[in-house]
C-alpha cells in the first residue's frame, strides 16, 4: 500500500500545488486510486511523448540509435516517432538548419497541436555549430521556441534520454488547464 502526499512547491514567488496519485488499500483487494484531474492529465502526457524527428543532418543518425534496442527510448513512452505534425508532441530538431529549411520547420511547428515541446539536438541545431556562414541558421531558437538544448557533435543517445526525462519532469509540473474541460458549458447570459 502506497500513500502519496500533497506537496507544495514555490516557483517565482507564487505557490503552485502539485498532487500526486494516491492509492488507498491494496490494489488487488479492490482498492482505489484518488488523484486530481491535473495530475492524471500530466501523467498521461509525460508518459506518452510522440516525437517528430526533424532529421536535418548527421544528428538524425544518433536519434535513430536512441530509438534502437540498445538504448530503447520506449522505456520513456517515446517510441512512436510520428512524421505527421498533427500526431506529434515533441519536435526534435537534429542537425544543421539552413534558412531555406527554416520555413518548412516553422510551418511544421505551427501545424503541431498544443501542448507541444521542442528539443534542439546537436551543436548545429543549438548554435549553428562549426558552420558560421550565411545560409546556416545560428540556432533553432531563432525560428521556434526551444525547451531543451542538447549540446555535442553528435550528442550521445544517453544525452537524448536524459533530456526526455527532464522534459517529463517539466510536463509533470505544468498546469494543463483541465478546469475548462471539467466545467459544464455556460448558458447565454451566464456570468463567469
Amino acid at each position: 500500500m502506497a500513500e502519496g502526499r500533497l506537496t507544495e512547491k514555490r516557483e517565482s514567488g507564487e505557490a503552485r500545488r502539485r498532487a500526486e496519485i494516491r492509492v488507498s488499500g491494496p490494489a488487488r483487494d479492490g482498492g482505489f486510486l484518488t488523484t486530481t484531474a491535473d495530475a492524471l492529465v500530466n501523467w498521461a502526457r509525460k508518459n506518452s511523448l510522440w516525437p517528430l524527428p526533424m532529421g536535418l543532418s548527421c544528428c538524425a543518425i544518433e536519434f535513430m540509435a536512441t530509438a534502437a534496442s540498445r538504448f530503447d527510448i520506449a522505456r520513456f513512452g517515446a517510441e512512436v516517432a510520428r512524421f505527421s505534425p498533427r500526431q506529434a508532441d515533441v519536435m526534435i530538431v537534429a542537425g544543421t538548419m539552413t534558412y531555406k529549411m527554416s520555413h518548412a520547420v516553422k510551418r511544421i511547428w505551427d501545424q503541431m497541436a498544443e501542448p507541444k515541446w521542442c528539443i534542439a539536438m546537436g551543436a548545429c541545431a543549438c548554435t549553428g555549430g562549426m558552420f558560421r556562414s550565411y545560409p546556416v541558421c545560428q540556432g533553432v531558437d531563432r525560428i521556434i521556441p526551444v525547451d531543451f538544448f542538447i549540446p555535442g557533435c553528435p550528442p550521445r543517445p544517453e544525452m537524448v534520454l536524459n533530456t526526455l526525462m527532464k522534459l517529463q519532469e517539466k510536463i509533470s509540473r505544468e498546469r494543463p488547464h483541465t478546469d475548462s474541460l471539467l466545467r459544464a458549458p455556460r448558458e447565454e447570459g451566464e456570468e463567469r
